[in-house]
């Protein structure tokens, strides 16, 4: 099965990952500008009504840059809905997007079909993230148009299944777009996601330091100065299994190899908790952070990635 349109005009296969705090309209239209699909988590928008400020600022810059530059690959944005009981901006948030017309929605945590049939009705699409089968058959039956397999080693919220494990067993029943997260840093990690069976690669970390993330200078320099070994897998902030650096739990007060777990019932995506305060300076980093030494613009960022994917492709004869 083809690519929807929207994903066909990239000029490279990615979309950015919608990241906590790191994430904001800087970000998503310099990702888009280079060529591939900038996305942002909606409870970025703070308070809710800058969701609609945010997407038509977006859109408006992305218009004016491609009108201004007809031959650039401009790509489409995203917005990130966390579909979860706690989250009490959903629906405010959604009309948002239905009004905007939000070309991509990215779900998480569960599907709900009423957001699906929402997006649908004005031609978007919707991708899922997902940690294993389940949770990726469930979001094909509600509408979901596509996968994202959220693999060993990504950063924020993540599975502990091996990318070669994963990919391969949504193919089994799923012809249509799949994307690859996890530890992906380079242009050749991109060939490889492909290579099992991805369609595009699905990258966050990499762009945590760069010019125009909204991410606290310490935090930068933090991922500049880690390797895949600085990183702590736990369940303890949010609820859910993630992948944070060790470092800034450190600096929180915290021992990263002796950390309780937290069972789901402690999430809370509200608009304004206090949970999201207490944990703003606990930073979320993929295994792929070892790959990164500077903190240079998107644009830098993009083409370096493209020459190492054009390099990797020689390599393999492709």
């Amino acid at each position: 099965m083809a690519l929807p349109e929207i994903l066909q005009n990239l000029d490279l296969p990615v979309i950015g990952a919608p990241m906590f705090i790191v994430s904001g309209p800087e970000l998503v239209i310099a990702q888009c500008k280079a060529g591939i699909v900038g996305s942002f988590p909606a409870l970025n928008a703070r308070p809710a009504d800058q969701l609609e400020v945010w997407i038509k600022r977006i859109k408006s810059e992305l218009a004016a840059y491609q009108k201004e530059n007809p031959d650039k690959k401009v790509a489409p944005f995203a917005v990130n809905q966390i579909c979860h009981m706690s989250n009490n901006r959903l629906q405010q948030d959604m009309e948002t997007c239905v009004r905007e017309q939000v070309p991509i929605i990215i779900t998480s945590l569960r599907p709900p079909k009423a957001v699906i049939d929402a997006v649908h009705s004005y031609g978007g699409i919707v991708l899922h993230d997902v940690i294993n089968i389940r949770h990726a058959k469930k979001a094909l039956s509600e509408g979901a148009d596509g996968i994202i397999a959220v693999c060993a080693g990504a950063g924020g919220h993540a599975g502990l299944l091996s990318p070669y494990a994963l990919i391969p067993e949504i193919r089994e029943f799923h012809d249509g777009p799949l994307m690859c997260s996890g530890s992906i840093s380079t242009g050749g990690s991109i060939l490889g996601a492909q290579a099992i069976g991805a369609d595009l690669a699905y990258i966050g970390t990499r762009f945590i330091a760069c010019k125009e993330a909204n991410a606290p200078e310490g935090y930068k320099q933090m991922i500049i100065d880690s390797s895949g070994q600085d990183i702590v897998y736990s369940s303890l902030f949010t609820g859910i299994h993630g992948n944070y650096l060790k470092e800034s739990v450190r600096s929180a007060g915290l021992d990263p190899d002796n950390l309780p777990s937290a069972d789901k019932s402690t999430m809370n995506f509200g608009s304004g908790g206090s949970d999201a305060k207490a944990w703003k300076d606990i930073w979320g980093s993929g295994q792929g952070v070892g790959s990164i030494q500077s903190a240079p613009s998107v644009a830098d960022i993009v083409t370096e990635l493209k020459s190492e994917y054009d390099a990797a492709k020689h390599r393999l004869g492709v």
